[in-house]
């Protein structure tokens, strides 16, 4: 078989199992076993074997499950309750403060979590029923809570970039130090835009909330406190450089512990369910990551990397251009499939191609994690708005979540195009810190 055939059998194959229902990780793996099978006969089939011992023998690996069961304990106790309690006793009576507490709670989740759906799940039973009270503007609030709970994606300890680095071969530790600063700087962009809109119409935010009873010394220390240490000891530790990201996730699960036990929390129950649903979703990435893995090395050892290479490389066009293409495919697909399917689908032919044109492969891993942003929120199966229908009013369809984040992905799609034009906006951090 050529390599355009191989090419053909494989991305075609992919989408025909997924349309009729095939998970994307059995039609991944069955393709490159049955194409590697007729290609190179049945002893090359040991490349899958070797292909997945490798990749659940990764250390770093670790730190995946670690994340998400520190995410699942948090999600289950009654902290972010109490988190949004202490803050709308500082901000809920100004108007517009419930977005603000709502924004202020999301870089909180996202700078502890490192996924996406728990964020929007816990907003939108804490703060959307509030914004709903308040008349706040149904659009404005949905678009809030959902590119608010997609920060996950951006600030560390992000599972997309943890994925990333592992699949990239390069630095975790660099890629948190890079994706900072464009982080943080996007959930800025988001308070700017609510300030001017609400300035712009008042009518957006037409009543602050009630007084309630001041902010106290107990809402500190079991709303805020807990919280901020545990972002400061595990920011600490992966930045100060004290320990590896997956002895910082270790560090990160204790501590969580400590504080749901001390909080009176801490039974069987939460931890079964914590530890099953952490299970879940490891399952999950584990049995995409086989799948995709090996069928990109069976691809690769067909001449598929080397084709697609010569096939980018040999367009006329400024390298630019062809970081922009990757971009737009990225988006495409993210119509489409979850970001894991994309990312170990394309980032090993990617990523030497953005090295040969010169580009940092650590810049390119923010720009992967920014158009996951948009793909989080672009219909027809951004996954932020199925997160939010889950648990919002019946009146809430899904094509009102879809026409309230418009103006959000906009401002992604703007700090897209800021970091494709200024790569030291993300590579300054990790260069001062080496």
């Amino acid at each position: 078989m050529s390599i355009e055939l191989v090419s053909i059998i494989l991305v075609g194959g992919v989408f025909l199992l997924m349309a009729i229902g095939v998970p994307l990780s059995f039609a991944a793996g069955s393709l490159a076993v049955l194409v590697s099978y007729f290609k190179f006969g049945p002893n090359v089939i040991a490349l899958a074997h070797k292909t997945i011992y490798g990749l659940a023998t990764e250390y770093s690996l670790l730190s995946v499950p670690l994340f998400i069961l520190m995410a699942t304990l948090l999600e289950r106790s009654s902290l972010a309750q109490d988190l949004y309690d202490a803050l709308f006793k500082i901000f809920g009576h100004l108007k517009g403060g419930v977005a603000t507490v709502t924004l202020i709670i999301s870089v909180f989740m996202a700078a502890i979590s490192g996924i996406i759906g728990g964020e929007i799940v816990l907003l939108g039973l804490i703060a959307l029923p509030q914004m709903m009270r308040l008349q706040y503007d149904r659009k404005l609030s949905i678009g809030i809570i959902c590119a608010g709970g997609s920060l996950g994606t951006m600030v560390p300890p992000s599972i997309v970039l943890i994925i990333y680095g592992l699949t990239a071969d390069v630095s975790v530790q660099k890629l948190f130090l890079a994706s900072f600063i464009p982080g943080f700087a996007l959930a800025s962009a988001y308070f700017a835009y609510i300030f001017i809109r609400c300035t712009l119409n008042p009518n957006l935010t037409p009543k602050p909330a009630e007084k309630t009873a001041p902010f106290s010394r107990r809402d500190f220390l079991r709303g805020i406190l807990p919280l901020f240490a545990l972002i400061m000891i595990v920011f600490g530790c992966i930045y100060g450089g004290i320990t590896s990201i997956t002895e910082a996730a270790g560090i990160a699960v204790g501590m969580t512990l400590v504080i749901i036990t001390l909080r009176g929390e801490l039974d069987i129950k939460m931890l079964w369910q914590s530890l099953t649903r952490t299970l879940q979703s490891c399952g999950i990435i584990l049995w995409v990551t086989f799948g995709a893995a090996t069928l990109i090395a069976v691809y690769n050892l067909s001449g598929g990397q080397r084709y697609v290479t010569g096939m980018i490389t040999g367009l006329d066009v400024a390298p630019v251009v062809t970081i922009m293409l990757m971009m737009a495919i990225f988006i495409i697909l993210g119509l489409f499939m979850d970001w894991i399917g994309i990312l170990l689908l394309t980032i090993p032919i990617f990523v030497p191609i953005v090295v040969q044109l010169g580009y940092d492969p650590i810049w390119f891993g923010v720009l992967f994690s920014l158009t996951m942003q948009v793909a989080f929120l672009s219909p027809p199966f951004g996954p932020a708005a199925f997160y939010l229908k889950s648990v919002a009013p019946p009146e809430i369809t899904l094509q009102t979540i879809f026409a309230s984040l418009w103006p959000f992905m906009l401002i992604q799609i703007a700090f897209l195009v800021v970091m494709l034009a200024f790569p030291n906006v993300a590579l300054w951090l990790p260069e001062i810190l080496k």
